[in-house]
């Protein structure tokens, strides 16, 4: 590995420790076995480096929400159980300690203190949703039309917003993939009598 692919790890593992807001360039230098200069030259700012490593390890997220892949396997693409089977996953990654998802708070919070991540990490949610749609409604991500991406994808970019800001508040009484999925049921019927 060269020095851009050290600190994107480096940055990784300092923000899954520490948060984005305690983590400094010397954190990450000292995570990473490089120097601080490698970080402007090879993402401009610490800042620019750190929203980087987050949305990777949010793109490594991808797989666990298809679980073991029966839910994809075994349910029709587009229907009410393939919803509650893949929420139920995105459910039990909020679950594990340490979970990716309290950090993605963090750097919602932070955003409009820190432009030039909330630019980058705003450009990515498009890409977010293109990633969830096959997942629910079937399909490959490259097939994923803009049009679609910014509709279907963004709807599901933001009931997981929701669901990441409830599970985070209080996971206690944050909804399970069953109640998510009752909840489709009752807006489709009543979309579907009028």
């Amino acid at each position: 590995m060269g020095h851009r692919e050290d600190l994107l790890e480096g940055a990784k593992r300092c923000l899954l420790e520490k948060g984005f807001a305690r983590t400094t360039a010397r954190d990450i230098v000292k995570e990473s076995g490089t120097n601080l200069a490698s970080i402007g030259y090879h993402y401009g700012s610490k800042d620019a480096l750190l929203a980087q490593a987050y949305v990777s390890l949010v793109e490594g997220m991808g797989d666990a929400f298809e679980g073991d892949g029966s839910v994809v396997r075994d349910t029709e693409p587009g229907s009410v159980e393939r919803f509650q089977g893949v929420w139920a996953n995105i459910i039990g990654t909020m679950r594990e300690p340490g979970s990716l998802w309290r950090l993605s708070m963090e750097v919602l919070v932070m955003g409009d203190r820190m432009p030039e991540v909330r630019d980058h990490l705003a450009r990515a949610q498009r890409e977010a949703g293109r990633g969830l749609v096959p997942s629910l409604m079937g399909g490959r991500e490259e097939d994923v039309s803009d049009e679609t991406a910014d509709t279907v994808g963004l709807f599901y970019v933001t009931l997981m917003t929701g669901l990441i800001a409830q599970w985070t508040f209080d996971p206690k009484s944050a909804p399970e993939a069953e109640q998510l999925a009752e909840g489709l049921r009752r807006v489709v019927e009543a979309v579907n009598r009028s």
